[in-house]
């Protein structure tokens, strides 16, 4: 009888295939989402728009890929050398047998990646010369029509309306919807700068909001906005924000303002102001027009008074006299003709900006009976009340049927 043998069991081999995906499996599956801290090197960016890196510290270090996707929703420019904090998933490449982290989201270490990203911006607009004052343009002394890239029912638009119909009603001011925050506000509000620059009489565009936190602001720091402003033909007045908040934006244009309410006053004059500044002129002109005809009368009575003998000298001396004095009656008629023109140009420019200018265009103003108040909120009267019109020609007597209230 031959001796029994005991049977051994198979020994499992793997191949590589298979070892590598149990690998990749116990990886995954250990791993699916883990933060990482380290140093960026090796950065390689692919004209697919991937970006590929190692992550390291002093003794190791990982392959890391940011896919374009997430890629484009950073703030910053990733760079060699930068110490960043990650959160990504551990992969196996399965062809190499390498195992890496596929990086879902990335910021800067010991920064925000906002406040990075501000820094970096700044830096390479500067160097393009977007901030040089050489290229900054003054305001318009009078403007007749203000474009304004804002939301239509923030703070912002109501503060500059305020400002604007206090100090000078008779301007225009052509609103560009936009929002001022957010995903794709940025997009917005520079394609209200480019639209209102294809307008004709845009005299000053206002890029405005009010304040808020760093993110709140951002759309005015990203470079889409930055490049319209600098591409505008019309200057641009930057109020974003209080008093403290700086944006890329106000780096860029023309003349920042601290507030909204700041950049309404900027742009506009009283017309109080206006008005007695032009009667001061009158005065100055009538004034330095009489000084002159005194002094070139002295001069006239002077030299009749040295006259003398003989009568051929004083005939001669005559003759000049009478052709100086008509000389000079010309000068002056010619003179006092360049000032009344001036002066008639300065009250025509008054003239159209005035209300009964307005009213030549067809608008109306409507007071409330009997205190004859002027309504400006459809909400100040109810149906029933009697109101005046006042149009171009004449006024009419009417009574309110319905209001519609405008939701602010």
């Amino acid at each position: 009888m031959e001796p029994m043998v005991a049977e051994t069991p198979r020994k499992k081999v793997y191949s590589i295939s298979e070892l590598t995906r149990e690998i990749r499996s116990l990886l995954e599956g250990n791993f699916p989402s883990v933060w990482v801290e380290g140093e960026v090197s090796n950065l390689r960016r692919p004209s697919a728009g991937h970006l590929y890196f190692t992550l390291k510290d002093e003794f190791s270090q990982i392959r890391a890929v940011l896919f374009r996707g997430r890629q484009e929703r950073m703030k910053f420019t990733l760079e060699n050398g930068m110490a960043v904090v990650c959160l990504g998933s551990v992969s196996v490449y399965e062809p190499k047998g390498d195992y890496q982290i596929i990086v879902e989201y990335i910021e800067p270490k010991g920064i925000g990646a906002l406040q990075l990203a501000f820094e970096q911006l700044k830096e390479k607009l500067k160097k393009e010369g977007f901030f040089d004052q050489e290229r900054k343009r003054p305001l318009p002394f009078l403007p007749q029509r203000i474009g304004l890239v804002t939301s239509p029912t923030g703070a912002a638009i109501r503060d500059i309306l305020n400002v604007v119909t206090r100090r000078f009603a008779n301007v225009h001011i052509l609103l560009y919807p936009s929002r001022v925050q957010g995903e794709g506000a940025a997009n917005e509000i520079a394609e209200g700068i480019r639209r209102l620059n294809e307008l004709d009489g845009i005299d000053v565009i206002i890029a405005a909001r009010g304040g808020g936190s760093l993110e709140d602001l951002w759309a005015f720091n990203e470079e889409s906005v930055a490049r319209a402003i600098f591409a505008s033909r019309v200057p641009v007045i930057s109020a974003v924000g209080h008093e403290t908040d700086y944006t890329i934006s106000d780096f860029v244009a023309d003349v920042r303002a601290p507030t909204p309410s700041a950049a309404a006053e900027l742009v506009v004059q009283r017309k109080e102001d206006l008005v007695r500044e032009v009667e001061a002129l009158g005065h100055s002109l009538l004034r330095a027009v009489t000084v002159r005809l005194a002094v070139m009368r002295g001069s006239v009575e002077k030299a009749i008074k040295g006259l003398r003998d003989p009568l051929e000298k004083l005939r001669s001396q005559t003759a000049r006299l009478i052709e100086a004095k008509r000389a000079l009656d010309t000068a002056i008629g010619h003179f006092i003709e360049i000032l009344r023109k001036e002066f008639e140009k300065a009250m025509e420019k008054l003239d159209t900006l005035s209300p009964l200018s307005i009213l030549k265009r067809g608008y109306s103003i409507t007071f409330r009976l009997p205190d004859m108040d002027i309504i400006k909120d459809a909400g100040s009267v109810e149906r029933g009340d009697a109101v005046r019109v006042k149009v171009h020609r004449g006024e009419m007597k009417c009574t309110v049927d319905e209001t519609k209230k405008e939701d602010r």
